[in-house]
């Protein structure tokens, strides 16, 4: 396959690109056909790597409305209703959404995907759904998962064993939650206990840390702290910490340093947080979002993630990734001209390095053909006009191919 005349990442010369047993053999400019070799005429158009969602629920997905609406559109309400739904789940069920999910995401350019699931149910129903559709879409989809103690691990009945059986199950990733745990002293003796799994059994890590509002939610220092003086670092990821848009500048200043140290990445979740945060607020009232713009200025990596697509946390969501990186860029006021044309690596690049697979990821001679082609020929106009997805490429594969839509008008 010849791909011709893109703009790679914003590139301002176009090249072409020639995939070869599914990785990518050449990049250079005006490279010649070979005989019969497919050709993809894109001259002019935006060649990006595959988009990558860094966190999302694949188990909760599409089940907003049950048993109840979350009316309050609190994240607690949500806690409270997931837990009723999940009483019903079955295997068909989970899988069911969870394909139709991920197909979804699949024709607006996602190739990679980082799910939490839900352990804090002893049958595993999920879980083990789960770990079957990870192997069902590997021809299209690369998909973690992550042991998600949704309702704790202390303040759960057998939270630990149940945590420790979902890892030995298969997962890819451990997860917790320490602010929802009954105290504090909880919070930390469940980010002590994760990282001790992660060292034992080799596993990342990626924590639902501080997603509150209240400043005293303070279980990021912990964590990065045991990222660092673990030595796990970067395969060490913390997800919302929307605390950290209530924090004081003095204790954040101080908090940077270790951030930095640690090589910890962080993920924001902009259409969630923003929903879901400030809602015990009047006014003034906080955007419920960690500090998204600082962070990357300190050199720390944070990627945006989807988290719920139409479920008891969120009502809406499509399963494109372009809606968490215009919100994102919104609410983080990244809306300087150059800030919107790099916004991209947010959900492209950054996200690899969450999901820690940059060795077989990235426009480069020598890695996997995975690859995604827009009808713009800059990322500014893409996420500004959504010009189509032309082309998904997976594995040297052409997973997804869309007409560009014609409109009449008559005016």
């Amino acid at each position: 396959m010849l791909i011709k005349g893109v703009y790679i990442e914003n590139a301002k010369e176009p090249k072409d690109v020639r995939v070869e047993g599914g990785v990518f053999q050449e990049i250079a400019p005006n490279l010649t056909p070979h005989e019969s070799e497919e050709v993809i005429e894109a001259q002019g158009k935006l060649l990006l790597p595959p988009f990558v969602d860094s966190h999302v629920h694949l188990d909760a997905t599409l089940t907003a409305g049950e048993p109840e609406w979350n009316e309050s559109g609190t994240l607690f309400d949500g806690i409270r209703i997931w837990a009723e739904r999940k009483k019903s789940l079955t295997k068909k069920d989970v899988k069911t959404r969870a394909l139709q999910t991920l197909k979804r995401q699949a024709q607006h350019g996602i190739q990679y995907v980082r799910s939490h699931v839900d352990t804090t149910d002893p049958n595993f129903t999920a879980l083990e759904a789960l770990l079957e559709v990870k192997d069902e879409v590997k021809d299209f989809m690369e998909l973690q998962l992550v042991a998600f103690p949704q309702e704790g691990i202390w303040s759960f009945p057998n939270g630990k064993q149940l945590l420790k059986q979902a890892v030995a199950m298969g997962v890819d990733v451990i997860g917790g939650i320490p602010h929802f745990e009954f105290n504090r002293d909880y919070g930390v003796a469940s980010l002590k206990y994760i990282v001790e799994l992660a060292e034992k059994y080799d596993k990342l890590v990626d924590v639902h840390c501080d997603e509150i509002d209240d400043p005293n939610s303070r279980h990021l220092e912990v964590l990065a702290t045991l990222a660092y003086e673990s030595g796990l670092k970067k395969r060490v990821t913390a997800s919302h910490t929307t605390a950290m848009g209530s924090y004081n500048d003095a204790y954040v200043y101080k908090l940077m340093r270790l951030l930095e140290m640690s090589e910890i990445n962080m993920v924001s979740n902009p259409l969630i947080n923003i929903h879901l945060g400030g809602r015990f607020d009047t006014y003034p009232k906080r955007r419920g979002l960690t500090r998204v713009k600082e962070l990357l200025e300190h050199h720390v990596n944070v990627s945006f993630g989807e988290d719920d697509v139409k479920d008891p946390w969120y009502p809406m969501g499509d399963g494109n990734m372009l809606d968490s990186v215009h919100m994102g860029i919104h609410a983080a006021q990244l809306m300087g001209y150059s800030q919107i044309m790099d916004s991209y690596n947010l959900t492209t690049n950054n996200g690899a390095k969450t999901l820690n697979v940059e060795d077989h990821y990235g426009i480069a001679v020598g890695k996997p053909a995975n690859c995604l082609i827009f009808n713009a020929d800059n990322f500014y106009d893409e996420l500004n006009e959504r010009k189509e997805l032309l082309y998904s490429i997976h594995q040297g594969k052409v997973i997804v191919q869309t007409q560009p839509a014609q409109i009449k008008t008559n005016f």
